[in-house]
């Protein structure tokens, strides 16, 4: 399956080690296409590129994962379940680290299955000289404590870059183009192309809270779009017979309605000035 494949490109003078990923979500199948888009007369002038499709069964199937979320298994053991472990992602995930750990930086590209939601960044302060050149006007932090178990998050905590574009909603075709002017930028601000970018004004959104849903019933009070502001005391949804509210003035993300225990149903956020 060529999907299983990791592409190389190297440039002609030395420079710095990055990898690129799609598909970790099968069906966010913006990236793919970028990357075949893309990589026909890429041309990579310093250092080293890796690109690599994140989960090759699923892309083939066009499904978010077969057995279990590849993004969430970039976390110890420990924090698996057996179920999770014995998984094709897993083994996938254990196949990606070792390329991980052969780069200093990672751009992995994401999509929303929200209509109308709007491309965005995900990664913490250490990404700042990398993402302030991306086509992107919002970046959220704070996945790292809230939600951890991405390659963002593995690569961060193996102290390099680990950054994820949320492109916009995977049926817009919007979303391959944003996916091929981030990969882009990306390698530009990493200095393996000239860069020739300028930076970008940017509003920084720091999530601070994860609800996992406590039974087979999560229903939510209304639709909440993507960066939604809500107010203190604002009904969010039902957990069974639960009222869950807002316990301060926050922005709501990724809320969607469950119907098993232990699902992530919503997070939320809140703007900061600055890094």
């Amino acid at each position: 399956m060529m999907w299983e494949q990791v592409i190389q490109k190297k440039g002609k003078q030395k420079g710095p080690i990055s990898i690129i990923l799609v598909g970790v979500h099968g069906n966010e199948q913006n990236g793919v296409r970028a990357l075949e888009n893309i990589l026909p007369t890429l041309q990579i002038e310093k250092g080293c590129v890796f690109f690599a499709y994140g989960n090759p069964k699923a892309i083939e199937k066009n499904k978010r994962f077969t057995e279990a979320n590849l993004n969430r298994m970039f976390k110890s053991d420990a924090m698996l379940l057996e179920q999770e472990k014995v998984s094709d992602e897993y083994a996938r995930a254990q196949f990606l680290k070792t390329y991980f750990h052969k780069a200093s930086a990672l751009l992995d590209i994401h999509a929303s299955m929200v209509p109308n939601s709007t491309p965005f960044a995900i990664c913490e302060a250490n990404a700042h000289s990398v993402v302030e050149y991306l086509p992107i006007s919002r970046v959220v932090s704070g996945f790292d404590k809230v939600e951890p178990g991405g390659t963002d998050y593995y690569m961060n905590s193996i102290g390099n870059i680990g950054l994820c574009v949320e492109c916009g909603y995977l049926g817009n075709p919007q979303a391959i183009q944003t996916a091929e002017e981030s990969i882009i930028a990306f390698l530009k601000a990493r200095g393996h192309m000239a860069n020739d970018l300028r930076v970008r004004k940017q509003t920084v959104i720091r999530m601070y809270d994860l609800y996992i849903t406590k039974t087979n019933l999560f229903t939510l009070a209304q639709p909440f779009a993507d960066f939604e502001e809500i107010a203190s005391g604002q009904l969010i949804g039902k957990d069974g017979q639960k009222e869950i509210r807002a316990k301060t003035n926050s922005i709501i993300l990724f809320a969607h309605s469950r119907n098993k225990m232990n699902e992530e149903a919503f997070l939320l956020g809140q703007k900061e000035r600055a890094w």
